[in-house]
């Protein structure tokens, strides 16, 4: 039996290359003992966190929301169509997903110019400083992942990935679903929940 084709069956069940899946539980780690520190935080500062809480815009945070399971969406199709042979349609949804995540980008730098512009800074209580941080931090993993997916678009239309062959495809977009996953979880804990 050939060893690529043993590494493959092997695999199946994990998509992408194994390095990720520990990158991505290290990362959701850190953003889950952040969420528990914001959660004890916000619990002795219910009045705070609820009265700064009143000046995001839900509607924003759900246009985002919105981007952002779009994105992983067009993430699923293109591994769908590069496993269908397709690497054009697959570049294609990739391309989709970047534009999105653009999207995603100047939305959340446009919320963050308006808090600036009202005098909020980190500084200016715990809630601002848990707001800031934590999606900043996120916003830093959109730029990391769309720098990522913009590799694979490049190595898609150069013909590397194939049907047999895509790991990279799918290490790509197991990335990009980490931080679906963590703007789910990020977006009614600061946005919602009162």
């Amino acid at each position: 039996m050939n060893t690529n084709t043993t590494l493959v069956n092997e695999t199946e069940d994990l998509p992408g290359d194994f390095a990720i899946w520990i990158f991505i539980l290290s990362e959701m780690l850190v953003f889950g003992v952040m969420f528990i520190v914001y959660a004890f935080t916000r619990a002795n500062q219910v009045e705070v966190f609820n009265a700064s809480q009143l000046t995001l815009s839900r509607g924003l945070g759900t246009l985002n929301t919105i981007i952002l399971i779009t994105s992983s969406y067009f993430v699923v199709r293109a591994v769908s169509a590069i496993k269908s042979g397709n690497a054009k349609r697959s570049s294609n949804w990739m391309m989709g997903t970047i534009l999105l995540g653009g999207m995603f980008v100047a939305v959340k730098l446009w919320e963050f110019n308006q808090k600036f512009s009202m005098g909020i800074t980190l500084e200016t209580n715990d809630f601002y400083m848990f707001y800031l941080t934590l999606t900043f931090f996120l916003l830093m993993h959109v730029l990391m992942g769309m720098i990522i997916l913009g590799c694979i678009v490049y190595k898609l239309r150069k013909g590397d990935y194939t049907p047999q062959e895509h790991f990279g495809v799918e290490t790509g977009a197991s990335f990009w679903h980490m931080v679906d996953l963590l703007w789910i979880v990020l977006f009614p804990l600061i946005y919602i929940i009162r």
